[in-house]
C-alpha cells in the first residue's frame, strides 16, 4: 500500500495509544508482524517549546521502518512547525495528525476529536502541515462528535481536499469513547467516498475480526488497538490468517518470556528515568500478558506492585509453576 510516496509492505497497523504504544511495545509488535506503527500522540505546542520529554516520545525503534509520528494541536501555524520538528527528530516516514482523541484535556484545547466539530479549522491545519511537511501527512479521526453529528464522510473528503495522503477512521463517535461496538459500515461508507487509502480501526481482537473488517469495509489497512494489549502475538495470528496458514498461538512460556522482555525494553529504552520509575510504567503491561489466563486475577495485584525486574522474573516463574501444578496444558 502507498501512503503518498511511502510504500508499506503489508496491511497491519499498530494504532497509536497514549501510555501504551511506547518504544518498547512498538518494537515487539513490529517483530511479531505489525507492518506499520506510530508514536504516541505528542503535543505540537510542547514540541514548539522544545520540551525534552515530548521530543523523547518521538524516538523510533530500529525495526520501525516505515513509521509515523503523531502530533495534536489546534493552531495551524504551531502544527506546521511541530510537523517539521517531529519529522526531523523521529526520522518518521509519515506525519499523522490526531483528530480523534476523546480525552478531556486534549479536546479542551480544541484538539483531537474536538476538531470534528470545526471542519474548516481541521482543513486549515492539514493544509498548513502538508505545505511545510517533507513527508506525507495522514489524519486519524472518529465518526463524529456524537450521534447527532456523525460527519465522517464529509470530514474525510475535507481532509483529502486539504492534502491528506491517507486517513484512519475509528468506528465510534467521541461521545462513545470506547463503549459499544465500532460501526464498520460507517468506515465502508467513508471508503466509498474518498480516493485516498482508508485505514479501518475499531474492535479488532482476533484474526477473524481483522479478516471480517477487510471484507465488510474494503479498507486498505487495518489498525489494531486495544486488542494488542498484552497480546502482540495478535499480529502474527492475523498475518497467518491472511496468508491462509494455521495460526501460531503463543505458549504460556512464550507469553511470560515476551512479558519479561517487554519489561526489560521499557527499562532499557528509558535510561534517563530511575529504574523504580520505569518499572512502574511496566506494571500494566505485565498484568495484561496474563489476561484470560488461569489464575491471572491473583497475580495482577503483584504486577501492580512490581518494584524491580527481579520481582518480574519471580512473578513469571511463580505463574508458570502455578499453571503446572494446576495441570494446565497448552491448546
Amino acid at each position: 500500500m502507498k501512503i503518498g510516496s511511502v510504500t508499506v509492505n503489508g496491511k497491519l497497523y499498530l494504532a497509536p495509544m497514549a501510555g501504551v504504544t511506547d518504544l518498547a511495545f512498538r518494537q515487539i509488535c513490529r517483530e511479531l508482524g505489525a507492518d506499520m506503527s506510530c508514536t504516541e500522540l505528542v503535543s505540537a505546542k510542547a514540541l514548539c517549546y522544545q520540551d525534552k520529554k515530548s521530543r523523547g516520545l518521538l524516538k523510533l525503534a530500529d525495526n520501525e521502518r516505515p513509521a509515523a509520528a503523531q502530533i495534536f494541536g489546534s493552531d495551524a501555524g504551531c502544527m506546521a512547525e511541530a510537523a517539521q520538528i517531529a519529522a526531523e527528530v523521529s526520522g518518521a516516514a509519515v506525519i499523522d495528525i490526531n483528530m480523534g482523541c476523546p480525552v478531556h484535556k486534549v479536546i479542551a484545547t480544541g484538539s483531537g476529536s474536538a476538531l470534528m466539530r470545526n471542519p474548516s479549522l481541521a482543513q486549515e491545519i492539514v493544509r498548513a502541515v502538508c505545505r511545510e511537511s517533507s513527508v506525507p501527512v495522514t489524519v486519524k479521526f472518529r465518526l463524529g462528535w456524537d450521534d447527532t453529528c456523525r460527519n465522517a464522510v464529509p470530514f474525510a473528503q475535507a481532509m483529502e481536499d486539504a492534502g491528506a495522503a491517507a486517513i484512519a477512521v475509528h468506528g465510534r463517535t467521541k461521545a462513545q469513547l470506547y463503549s459499544g461496538n465500532a460501526d464498520w459500515d460507517a468506515i465502508r461508507e467513508v471508503k466509498q467516498h474518498v480516493s485516498i487509502p482508508v485505514i479501518g480501526n475499531g474492535d479488532i481482537r482476533t484474526a477473524a475480526d481483522c479478516c471480517a473488517m477487510y471484507e465488510q469495509t474494503g479498507c486498505d489497512m487495518v489498525m489494531v488497538g486495544r486488542g494488542s494489549y498484552g497480546n502482540p502475538f495478535l499480529f502474527r495470528e492475523i498475518a497467518a490468517a491472511m496468508d491462509g496458514a494455521p495460526a501460531t498461538l503463543p505458549t504460556l512460556q512464550e507469553r511470560m518470556d515476551t512479558m519479561l522482555r517487554h519489561v526489560r525494553l521499557i527499562l532499557e529504552c528509558n535510561p534517563q528515568k530511575p529504574p523504580e520509575v520505569a518499572i512502574r510504567e511496566a506494571r500494566k503491561h505485565a498484568a495484561w500478558y496474563m489476561t484470560g489466563m488461569r489464575g491471572a486475577a491473583q497475580f495482577r495485584n503483584r504486577c501492580y506492585h512490581l518494584e524491580s525486574y527481579a520481582q518480574a522474573e519471580q512473578l513469571a516463574e511463580d505463574f508458570l509453576r502455578m499453571q503446572e501444578e494446576d495441570g494446565y496444558h497448552e491448546a
